[in-house]
């Protein structure tokens, strides 16, 4: 019997056959997943609870998410709807031209927060454009100003 050198033992000790998942991983790791687990109404309660940061953030977490994320328009209508408090006018036209509901809250949603402040007042006292906060603007049509600017003059 011929002896291996002493640097191939550690070599041949350090080294390790790759070890073959069982059948069953996948399985197992659908069983950690709730999505594939729960009924699609209990899912949808789940999901309606996130604001819409963490809905969009959840969507981005696997497929099985995703797909009950994206696939609901119901969970999207009610943000939505949230945000056509302010942007009526807007989110009326979107869904009257076809938009699904989350396309129109995507479109929609930062013009509703630039739009809620102006409103608000929150730039009534601003001397120059360098005072505006960074995202003061946001592309928005004439009568979204028309509607900013009768506000202003009423205050």
């Amino acid at each position: 019997m011929q002896k291996t050198p002493k640097r191939n033992k550690q070599l041949s000790a350090s080294y390790e056959e790759p070890t073959v998942s069982p059948p069953d991983k996948k399985k197992r790791e659908n069983q950690d997943d709730f999505v594939e687990l729960l009924p699609p109404e209990v899912c949808f309660q789940i999901f309606s609870e996130l604001d819409i940061q963490s809905l969009c953030n959840a969507a981005m977490t696997c497929k099985s998410w995703n797909h009950a994320i994206e696939n609901n328009d119901c969970l999207w209508r009610n943000h939505c709807l949230t945000v056509r408090a302010v942007c009526q006018r807007e989110i009326d036209y979107d869904r009257r031209n076809g938009y699904s509901w989350k396309i129109t809250l995507l479109r929609n949603y930062w013009k509703s927060k630039v739009k809620q402040e102006w409103l608000s007042g929150k730039y009534s006292n601003i001397h120059s454009r360098s005072s505006l906060p960074e995202k003061s603007m946001y592309p928005m049509d004439v009568d979204t100003w028309g509607e900013i600017l009768e506000a202003e003059l009423e205050r």
